[in-house]
């Protein structure tokens, strides 16, 4: 062991002066490394909600409201396959009740026709546990007088459930962190919940109207069959809605039901300026099948009226001038250059699939985030000192140093680490960074101690030496893969937050301590016996 190998030597070297550069950030100010191409780049540690304060946010997904989404998409499907049908199946009073997509057949004749046809275009197969069983999406049963109903079947809610919470995941963060560089957590939690942890965020109500907005953008076609005063009074032919609209002198607007376009066609949006009135507007565009249609529907309805509709309420209703076949636009309203920054980032998020509701919320001042940091950094000074007496009491100044300084690498490789992987510090990690050093240095007292063990057994320096590292060896690894197991398991059950958190400093701490353990401090025992070649080592 006293003979330690070149690239052990260099290892060492190599992964502390890394790790001192990947650490910097905790500990120079930025201004000092702003000109250096290479460190400028590099962060520091995000800290946890806990630390520097900030808002959480739990959502739940309403499973109700996408279920019921997904029966009335059903049961557009169920007329379509029959409407398409040769010869045509007819049908009337389609809806959506009882958690079921129905429709009445005219001719109670075309049953079997139907129902075939119904299985075989619009229920899809899913996956309904394992060893590859599948099942039917939505099974249709019909009665005597022509009803026919789809139900879906309870794998397929389940996949939907977890297909929207993953949907609503990504769109939260694209909302909240269009740039990808802030230190917002969006993280699943159960079957249907999300929770979002924004440190630093200094209006939550700000957070919570961008997250909570639906943002479903649907493009319509204005009935100009209905009289301003049948709209008023609630008079519509069917196949026809009325959407309410911020104008006083039309407070709501009669549109066709179905939708010509919808935001999943845009290509993108952008907050700009009208040329000729410069009030704020967002200009879209949108990609080629969107530009297609919106270009055949605007050459046929020249100077008729289309209305934009954005989570069920118009936000305007221009008269169609002229084709427009460029595949963009914009959409003007009572913009403020800030409302028209939001709606433009909602629309280049998407639209959630489904609605949510904000079950818990809690925020955190930063006053009480420093308090924690400074608790803890209190904390960590006092168990360095203590951890500095103690050693030196029980090994003397040189082996107790050495020990303190493989601690100090150790300490510096676990910051390196969270930095590069972007690992928030909370609390509870920082309990776990506590815990580790400790661990880290009972691995050095497991050596020290084989050491004494083997002086007083009679053996000299170098074989007390190297027996210390090399029988400790099967402990430490031993201690340390039992810590890393319940790490991992911890990492693998826990939801995201402070155990989790807890668990991620944990595991680094591992490896990094087996590391110094092994490698730094044998190195610095080995160069140290090398150079003064002692008939006796300086341990009590």
């Amino acid at each position: 062991m006293l003979n330690v190998a070149p690239w052990r030597i260099w290892l060492v070297i190599i992964v502390t002066i890394a790790g001192v550069i990947f650490a910097s950030p905790n500990f120079v100010p930025r201004s000092y490394v702003a000109g250096i191409p290479f460190l400028k780049d590099l962060r520091p540690i995000n800290l946890g909600l806990d630390l520097q304060g900030g808002a959480y946010l739990m959502y739940q997904v309403d499973v109700k409201a996408l279920e019921k989404q997904q029966l009335e998409s059903a049961v557009d499907d169920m007329a379509r396959v029959l409407r398409e049908a040769r010869p045509r199946i007819s049908y009337t009073g389609r809806g959506v009740a009882d958690g079921a997509a129905r429709l009445r057949l005219v001719n109670t004749e075309d049953s079997a026709r139907a129902m075939k046809l119904l299985s075989e275009q619009v229920a899809q197969d899913v996956q309904a546990g394992g060893f590859g069983r599948t099942e039917k999406s939505i099974t249709f049963t019909q009665s005597p007088d022509g009803l026919i109903e789809g139900r879906f079947s309870q794998a397929f809610l389940e996949q939907s459930t977890r297909r929207a919470v993953d949907q609503s995941r990504e769109v939260i963060m694209r909302r909240i962190d269009p740039g990808g560089v802030s230190e917002t957590s969006v993280q699943r939690q159960g079957v249907d919940r999300i929770v979002v942890q924004a440190p630093g965020e200094q209006d939550p109500e700000t957070l919570k109207r961008r997250i909570g907005q639906t943002a479903r953008l649907t493009f319509h076609l204005v009935d100009h069959n209905v009289q301003p005063e049948d709209a008023l009074a609630g008079r519509v032919p069917p196949g026809t809605v009325l959407l309410p609209q911020d104008d006083p002198r039309e407070p709501v607007v009669a549109v066709k039901e179905r939708a010509i376009l919808s935001g999943d066609d845009l290509n993108s949006s952008n907050p700009s300026f009208d040329q000729q009135t410069g009030a704020p507007v967002v200009s879209f565009r949108f990609d080629s099948r969107g530009a297609r249609i919106f270009g055949q529907v605007t050459q046929q309805n020249v100077q008729k009226r289309f209305a934009v509709v954005l989570d069920g309420r118009v936000i305007t209703a221009p008269n169609i001038i002229e084709p427009i076949l460029g595949g963009s636009g914009q959409i003007s309203g009572n913009f403020t250059p800030q409302s028209a920054k939001e709606l433009s980032d909602l629309l280049n998020a998407g639209a959630l699939p489904a609605p949510l509701t904000i079950e818990e919320q809690r925020s955190v001042g930063p006053g009480l985030g420093q308090d924690a940091i400074d608790a803890g950094q209190t904390s960590t000074m006092i168990a360095g000192v203590l951890v500095l007496i103690f050693m030196v009491l029980a090994y003397g100044l040189l082996f107790g140093g050495i020990a303190v300084v493989a601690l100090i690498v150790n300490g510096v490789l676990i910051l390196a680490a969270m930095s590069v992987t972007g690992a928030a510090l909370t609390l509870p990690g920082v309990a776990g960074l506590i815990l580790t050093l400790a661990v880290a240095l009972d691995a050095n007292v497991l050596i020290y101690e084989r050491m004494r063990d083997e002086l007083k057994a009679g053996r000299a320096p170098a074989l007390a030496i190297d027996a210390g590292f090399g029988r400790a060896m099967v402990t430490i690894l031993d201690a340390n893969i039992t810590n890393l197991g319940a790490a991992l398991i911890m990492m693998a059950l826990a939801p995201p937050g402070p155990v989790k958190g807890f668990a991620w400093t944990l595991t680094i701490g591992v490896f990094t301590s087996v590391f110094t353990a092994v490698l730094v401090t044998q190195i610095l025992v080995a160069w140290w016996f090398r150079y003064t070649r002692p008939k006796k080592l300086p341990i009590h």
